[in-house]
């Protein structure tokens, strides 16, 4: 049975990403970033040449992550609303056209149970960030199929 998730385990590594690909690309551009300050002559400028590629991979490595959380979070805010059309009451849901992205990300933890209330408390301003709103959550409703 999978360990309950809460506010202290629930962030996701995915590690083929994080700890195999990202630290090669690295060590990969670190590499060839000494080799430029230790080669002279012609040797410097194809160094050069491998050092932009090695950074070209990393920022499209990044690129692609950002791409997958970006959809990520396009999809957890469809489901939130129509999660809210069921649960909130007609007036609290028009209200929740003002919450941001990052509230109605942080809000998808609560349980049913206790969502309206942690709406009604982030829209009079109570939380100062995402993070508060999810350390509120008393029952943690995980989510296990993120990017």
């Amino acid at each position: 049975m999978p360990k309950q998730q809460n506010y202290s385990n629930h962030t996701r590594w995915f590690p083929l990403f994080h700890f195999v690909v990202m630290p090669l690309l690295l060590l990969n551009f670190l590499d060839h970033l000494v080799r430029i300050f230790t080669n002279i002559g012609y040797e410097r400028y194809e160094q050069i040449g491998w050092t932009v590629l090695g950074l070209t991979l990393i920022l499209l490595a990044l690129a692609a992550r950002l791409m997958a959380l970006t959809v990520q979070d396009r999809v957890i805010q469809l489901e939130e609303k129509l999660r809210y059309a069921g649960l909130l009451t007609p007036e609290l849901n028009t209200r929740c056209n003002s919450l941001t992205k990052g509230q109605i990300v942080a809000l998808r933890f609560a349980a049913d149970d206790e969502l309206p209330s942690l709406i009604e408390r982030t829209l009079n301003g109570e939380f100062p960030d995402t993070k508060s709103i999810k350390m509120a959550v008393k029952s943690w409703r995980a989510d296990d199929l993120r990017a």
